[in-house]
């Protein structure tokens, strides 16, 4: 058996959590502030795009910036101040009153299948700012943040343009938020050109499905599902996002589903509902809800909530009866009954299903333990950390605080 904490000194450690993020959210509302505007000019053409990233430190310094930029992707670097290339980084050192860096961004990737996550074409482009503007270290005044805005400049022709964040009063740029880091970046799927887009507001949450026109994608279909399950949501995990963009296309794109901030990707063909009961659409959309993570080799966490989640709140909004709901969650018990333990660097097919099996008990045991008076959703609250990744010790904490002591469920040679 592995080593477990005092109960008593769990709840002691997660009480000291809670404050932290409180003080860290109090910290981050008065962080000197800095501007960044960020303008992505797509060039089909080319099967690029032109990025330029312009800063205005106000009241604050930042003196460097060192960006992962692999030179296969990433050329005709350029700007103010001092640029330079070790390798796969990129050292900007932009003048004291601030000044823009310039570069392209070669657009399609191809996975070794052959298929694409990313792609331009002469009629639309579909890619994730994550590759656009590409993680970067800062050295600037201590606990400054950015106030950072994205532009996007569409080729004659491209009519539309949607990202995850929400547009400004003017329509002309959309403001990017995240003071989790200190430069804030448009992460997430972005995609423009000749596309069609259907959204709703539910829950105070802007859903968007967009996809190249002439597809065959069932915008409304999904943004039926996502308008009768988001109070669903609201009510397990106790927020939302200010938008979800869906973004969809068919072949020779990826045939599958991956979340990204306020945002995902799911191949047209996917269905909604698969026949075993479960959901790529809300999978991932738990995904992009909790944004929980699992520390090296606790990805069975966030893998097997999001599979969970994704059947029971389709169980929940009245998408799937009791009975479906039950065959759903015994098929994954038997898919995953051969697996000895749950870690392990990734989490997927009878991992993530015996993770299922898994949660699935333990909301039984809670809800049997407090006399129905609880269930799963307090501890996926409590695992709701802003991006920091999570550990089976922070599930058992979250569990505990729960229970008010330990879970038979956890207990468990799976978790060893």
């Amino acid at each position: 058996m592995g080593f477990r904490m005092p109960s008593s000194l769990r709840l002691f450690l997660a009480a000291i959590v809670f404050v932290a993020l409180l003080c860290s959210w109090d910290a981050s509302a008065s962080a000197p502030r800095f501007a960044v505007d960020y303008t992505v000019a797509f060039l089909p053409e080319d099967g690029e795009a032109e990025v330029s990233i312009e800063l205005t430190p106000g009241k604050t310094r930042v003196s460097r910036l060192v960006f992962t930029m692999p030179e296969a992707r990433y050329s005709g670097i350029e700007g103010d101040g001092q640029v330079e290339r070790d390798g796969q980084h990129l050292r900007w050192e932009p003048p004291r009153g601030g000044g823009t860096l310039r570069y392209r961004y070669r657009i399609d990737r191809k996975r070794n299948n052959g298929s694409y996550d990313a792609r331009i074409t002469r009629d639309w482009v579909i890619v994730r700012g994550d590759g656009l503007v590409p993680p970067a270290r800062v050295t600037a005044t201590r606990d400054a943040r950015s106030d950072a805005t994205l532009r996007l400049r569409l080729p004659s022709g491209w009519t539309h343009a949607d990202t995850p964040w929400l547009a400004t009063a003017d329509g002309k740029r959309y403001t990017v938020t995240n003071d989790e880091r200190t430069l804030a970046r448009p992460t997430g799927w972005i995609i423009a050109g000749d596309i069609g887009t259907r959204r709703d507001t539910v829950e105070g949450m802007e859903i968007s499905v967009a996809a190249p026109k002439g597809l065959s994608t069932h915008r409304m279909d999904l943004l039926a599902m996502l308008t009768a399950t988001a109070p669903a949501m609201l009510d397990a995990f106790g927020t939302l996002p200010e938008k979800i963009l869906v973004v969809r296309a068919g072949d020779p794109m990826w045939r599958g589903g991956l979340s990204g901030p306020r945002s995902l990707w799911m191949h047209s063909d996917r269905p909604l509902i698969s026949e075993n009961g479960s959901s790529t659409l809300m999978h991932e959309v738990v995904h992009v809800v909790t944004r929980i993570r699992g520390v090296a080799g606790d990805d069975w966490i966030s893998e097997g909530l999001a599979e969970y989640y994704g059947m029971e709140l389709l169980h929940r909004a009245g998408l799937l009866s009791q009975a479906r709901f039950d065959k759903a969650i015994a098929w994954m018990r038997r898919h995953g009954r051969d697996t000895r333990t749950l870690h392990a660097s990734s989490s997927a097919g009878p991992r993530t299903a015996r993770a299922v099996a898994l949660f699935a008990d333990l909301d039984a045991e809670i809800r049997k333990r407090t006399k129905d008076r609880h269930n799963l959703d307090p501890v996926a609250r409590a695992l709701m950390r802003d991006g920091q990744r999570v550990s089976t010790a922070d599930l058992r904490v979250a569990v505990e605080g729960v229970l008010g002591g330990e879970s038979s469920v956890l207990s468990t040679s799976l978790l060893d």
